[in-house]
This record gives structure tokens, C-alpha cells and sequence, in this order.
């Protein structure tokens, strides 16, 4: 049996409805459901949550699962209060410990103090941006992609809890020309591919 712990960081903002990440989160939980090996648990950022009971479902989960469209090229506001709130909750609580540094030798060891070790966690990201902005010479990202540039940050502090990625899978262009349909038939096949490692 595998824990698997499913959060949705987007949240209704501005001309933003939060729709796609919505139907994201809803066929992930559902996913999970229909195969009995796999206990799921979940969090909208956008509602009301109690910190300790966010620290306890990172404590269980064995696999992360994060879902968040990219606003200004980072996470939606609340996405961040709701990390920033549940981490520091989890010091020295199943979360990390301390930055892994010790007073002797203050200079190495940075981000090795984290205590979910073992688990793992999947990113999504949905964008406006077409997957060309990432890939094409003289284009916006300057051919870095998603997890190497936008994303760095995020996958370092995941690192630093102790977890380890499994997989990524972003959604490009989806304000302008996105094919909902097809896009969630591709994320039904990554679900399918990655089930086989779990």
C-alpha cells in the first residue's frame, strides 16, 4: 500500500479561475482512487487548513504529488504561504531538522538536514507560455528548461526536506491554445507509466 498525498496550489485570482488545475487535482485524487494499492489523501491550498494536519499528511505520504499553474514565472501567492506555513510547522516535526550544517564546519553540508527521506514527489506546472519559449534559440528562457529554470528553486526546496523527485510534467500554452482534452489524455499516460515504479 502507498500513501499518496495530492495538493493543488492554484486558487481562483484576477482573470485566473484556477479551472485547469482544479480538473488536474480532481482526475489525480480519482486516479489514485480506482487502484486499490494506493490510500489518498488531499489539500486545496485556496481552503482553510490547519498547519500541524498538513505537516502529518507529509509525514504519511510516501509520494508527493504537486499540481500548480505559474503566475509571474512562481508558484500563486498562497501556494507559497501554504509552503511556507506547513514547512516551518514540520521543524524539527517529520519536515527537516535544521539546514544540516554544523557549527565546527559551518561551510559544507548545506540541505542535508531534511527528514522525509525515502519519499517522493511529481511537479506539475500549467503555463501560458508556449513550450517553444523554453526550447527554441533567442527565445524568453534562453533554451533552460521548466525544472532547470523556473523550477530550480522549487525542486532544491524539496531537496532539502530529504525528498526526491520522480517525474515532471508541465502544460504549455494553455490560455491561448490549450486542448484540454488531449492535454489530460497525455497526463492519463504519464500517471500510467509512472504507476509501474511505484
Amino acid at each position: 500500500m502507498k500513501n499518496i498525498f495530492i495538493i493543488n496550489g492554484s486558487h481562483p485570482f484576477a482573470h485566473s479561475g484556477g479551472r485547469f488545475n482544479e480538473t488536474l487535482f480532481n482526475k489525480t485524487i480519482s486516479y489514485f482512487n480506482t487502484h486499490e494499492q494506493f490510500k489518498v489523501k488531499f489539500t486545496q491550498v485556496g481552503d482553510n487548513y490547519n498547519a500541524k494536519e498538513e505537516v502529518e499528511k507529509f509525514k504519511w505520504a510516501d509520494l508527493v504529488i504537486y499540481h500548480t499553474p505559474i503566475w509571474w514565472f512562481q508558484i500563486p501567492f498562497r501556494f507559497k504561504k501554504y509552503i511556507d506555513e506547513v514547512f516551518t510547522e514540520g521543524h524539527q516535526n517529520g519536515i527537516y531538522a535544521n539546514d544540516g550544517r554544523s557549527r565546527k564546519n559551518p561551510n559544507i553540508n548545506y540541505g542535508t538536514g531534511g527528514l522525509m527521506h525515502g519519499k517522493k514527489y511529481i511537479l506539475t506546472t500549467s503555463w501560458n507560455a508556449p513550450k517553444t519559449a523554453f526550447t527554441l534559440k533567442n527565445e524568453f528562457f534562453d533554451q533552460k528548461n521548466v525544472d532547470e529554470g523556473v523550477m530550480f528553486g522549487f525542486h532544491r526546496m524539496n531537496a532539502f526536506t530529504g525528498m526526491e523527485l520522480l517525474a515532471t510534467h508541465h502544460f504549455h500554452d494553455m490560455e491561448k491554445n490549450a486542448d484540454v482534452p488531449v492535454e489530460l489524455n497525455n497526463y492519463s499516460t504519464f500517471l500510467n507509466d509512472l504507476i509501474i515504479s511505484l
